[in-house]
C-alpha cells in the first residue's frame, strides 16, 4: 500500500468520511465528522488504499508561508501499527519540503484528559519527531485541553 495525493474535492470528502466514521474512539460527534470532511475538499489531502477501499487519510492545513499543520489523520484500526501513519507523515514531510515549508505541527488531545486511545496518538506524534509546545486548555473545550506539538520538516 502506498500514500496518493488526491486532488478531487469529492474523492477527499468521501475518503474522509469513510474512515473517520469508522474511528470513533478518534471522531466523534458525526455532525463534526461531517463538518471536517467537508472542510478537507479544500486541504492537501493524502490517502492510503488497500485494493480500492480507503483505509487512512491525512488533511494538512496550511497556515502561513513557513508552517504546515496536519490537521486530520485517521487510520483504520485494523490497519495501525503497520506503518501508514509513517508513510502519510513521510509523504507530508516530502510535500512540505517541496512546497518550502519550515514547520509541521499537529494537534491533539493531551494526557491531562486521561483518555487511553490518544495515549497511543501521542506516542506515534513523538516517534515521528513531534514535540510537545504548548497546551491549550481550553482550545476546543474544557474537557479537551489541546496538546500543541511541532517539527522542522527537514
Amino acid at each position: 500500500m502506498k500514500v496518493s495525493f488526491i486532488t478531487d474535492p469529492e474523492q477527499k470528502e468521501s475518503i474522509s468520511l469513510s474512515v473517520m466514521h469508522r474511528l470513533p474512539l478518534w471522531f466523534s460527534p458525526p455532525e463534526d465528522i461531517d463538518r471536517k470532511a467537508v472542510i478537507h475538499r479544500d486541504y492537501p489531502f493524502f490517502a492510503v488504499f488497500d485494493r480500492n477501499k480507503p483505509v487512512a487519510f491525512a488533511a494538512v492545513k496550511i497556515h502561513n508561508p513557513h508552517t504546515a499543520d496536519i490537521y486530520c489523520i485517521g487510520v483504520l484500526e485494523e490497519y495501525q501499527r503497520q506503518g501508514l501513519g509513517h508513510q502519510l507523515v513521510q509523504a507530508i514531510l516530502e510535500w512540505c519540503v517541496k512546497e518550502n515549508f519550515v514547520f509541521l505541527t499537529v494537534k491533539t488531545l493531551d494526557e491531562s484528559a486521561d483518555y487511553p486511545p490518544y495515549n497511543g496518538t501521542r506516542a506515534f506524534y513523538r516517534k515521528e519527531g513531534f514535540l510537545p509546545l504548548e497546551v491549550f486548555p481550553t482550545f476546543w473545550d474544557e474537557d479537551n485541553p489541546c496538546l500543541f506539538l511541532a517539527r522542522t520538516v527537514k
